[in-house]
């Protein structure tokens, strides 16, 4: 059984969900006109900045306040194939946040079948400059979150 350090509280989210919609590119694909499974990652990617901007948090501003939030741990599980040209939605959101970590699931569909390609999750960890772990930022985010109101702005220190 996993011990929980009680100043490190784990954060399980009703999380707000991000969706965000787009055509497969040809250069997505591969000779057989499906996408190659390295594209998926970057479509994560793509969800998991748009479900932060969504409720506030901007990467731009946390790097110019200090703070980064490296990749440390990615999962990809295949369903279908996506093909060039059709329409995918990227379904992000947070599973689950534990200063100084934060954990995103995500559904990759085709539209208009809403057909499942990909589930996955991410696990990012906030560092400053010099690499040393910092919890300010997902702090306040989970502060943020577990609010009525969100706020708009950066999660970063002040």
């Amino acid at each position: 059984m996993k011990k929980t350090d009680a100043n490190q509280p784990t954060s399980v989210l009703s999380s707000p969900v991000n969706q965000v919609t787009f055509r497969v590119r040809y250069a997505e694909t591969d000779a057989m006109g499906i996408v190659h499974h390295s594209r998926y990652l970057p479509w994560m990617e793509l969800g998991r900045t748009e479900l932060l901007r969504q409720i506030g948090f901007s990467y731009r501003q946390s790097e110019a306040d200090g703070f980064f939030f490296p990749l440390i741990e990615a999962t990809c599980r295949y369903h279908a194939p996506a093909r060039y040209d059709d329409l995918v939605m990227v379904e992000t959101s947070i599973k689950k946040i534990r200063p100084p970590y934060i954990e995103f699931q995500y559904r990759i569909y085709r539209e208009p079948d809403h057909r499942l390609l990909v589930t996955g999750e991410t696990k990012q960890v906030c560092v400053n400059k010099e690499g040393a772990l910092r919890r300010e930022p997902l702090r306040k985010m989970q502060l943020a979150l577990n609010t009525p109101t969100q706020h708009n702005g950066c999660f970063s220190s002040e």
